[in-house]
C-alpha cells in the first residue's frame, strides 16, 4: 500500500529521459541532455520544463508539434547538432512563452517562415550552411535575433554568385532585395517559356504554310502533264 501510495504522489509529467539529467535551476525545473548522442528529440521529456539543452547531440530533424505537451518552455538549446529539417508547426504550443532559441552550429539551408515568424524568442541562426532567399530575409526582418550571432549568418549559397560566402546583413545593407530577386527571376522564367511557345506556333504556322504551298504547287504541275482532251470532230 505505501508504494502504491508513493507512485500516486508522484506528478504526472515529474519523470526524467533516461539520457538525460533533470536539476532545478534558477528555481525552474531544467533537463539536461547535451552530448549524449542523441538522433531525436526525447518523447519524455516532464511537462514542467523550463530549461531544455539538447545541444552538442546528432539530431537531424524538429518534427511538428515536438514541443507542444512544454507549456512551461522558455530556453530551448538545439545548437550543435546536424539539423537540416525544420517542420512549419516545429514550436506549435510553445510559441507564446519561449524567450531563447538557440539553432547554431547546424545543418540547416532553409527553414520555413512559418516556424519562426509566431515565435517571440530570441533566436540564434549563426552557423548553418543558409542558402539565402526571399524566406530567410523575411525571418531576418520579422524575427527576433541575437544581436551577437546576426553576422555570423552567412550565404552558403545564393541566387547570385557574388552573395556567396557574406553575411547576409551585409548582402541586404547594400539593398539587395532577396524576394525581388526570386520575383525577377520568376518573371523572367514566364517571358522565356512565353516566347519558346510562340516561337513554336510561329514555326508550327510557317511549316503549315510551306507544306499547303508545296501540295498545290504539287497538285499544279499533276494537271500541266496530263495529256490534253482531243478536239471534238466536226
Amino acid at each position: 500500500q505505501a508504494f502504491l501510495c508513493l507512485l500516486l504522489c508522484i506528478p504526472r509529467g515529474s519523470s526524467c529521459p533516461p539520457s538525460c539529467q533533470c536539476t532545478e535551476w534558477a528555481g525552474a525545473k531544467a533537463v539536461l541532455c547535451s552530448s549524449r548522442h542523441l538522433e531525436e528529440i526525447p518523447k519524455d521529456i516532464p511537462r514542467d520544463v523550463v530549461f531544455l539543452k539538447l545541444d552538442a547531440n546528432s539530431i537531424t530533424r524538429i518534427p511538428g508539434n515536438a514541443f507542444r505537451h512544454l507549456s512551461h518552455l522558455e530556453e530551448i538549446d538545439l545548437s550543435r547538432n546536424a539539423i537540416e529539417k525544420i517542420d512549419g508547426a516545429a514550436f506549435r504550443g510553445v510559441a507564446a512563452g519561449l524567450r531563447s532559441l538557440d539553432l547554431s552550429g547546424n545543418r540547416i539551408r532553409s527553414i520555413p517562415k512559418e516556424a519562426l515568424l509566431a515565435l517571440k524568442a530570441k533566436l540564434r541562426l549563426a552557423n548553418n550552411p543558409w542558402h539565402c532567399e526571399c524566406a530567410l530575409q523575411e525571418v531576418l526582418w520579422e524575427a527576433r535575433l541575437d544581436p551577437d550571432s546576426v553576422r555570423d549568418i552567412t550565404c552558403h549559397t545564393a541566387p547570385r554568385e557574388e552573395y556567396v560566402g557574406k553575411p547576409l546583413l551585409q548582402v541586404l545593407d547594400a539593398g539587395v532585395n532577396l524576394c525581388g530577386v526570386r520575383q525577377r527571376s520568376t518573371d523572367v522564367a514566364v517571358l522565356v517559356t512565353m516566347f519558346a511557345w510562340f516561337a513554336m506556333v510561329v514555326v508550327y504556322v510557317v511549316c503549315y504554310v510551306r507544306h499547303n504551298r508545296e501540295d498545290s504547287c504539287g497538285h499544279r504541275h499533276y494537271l500541266g502533264a496530263l495529256p490534253s482532251a482531243p478536239a471534238h470532230a466536226e
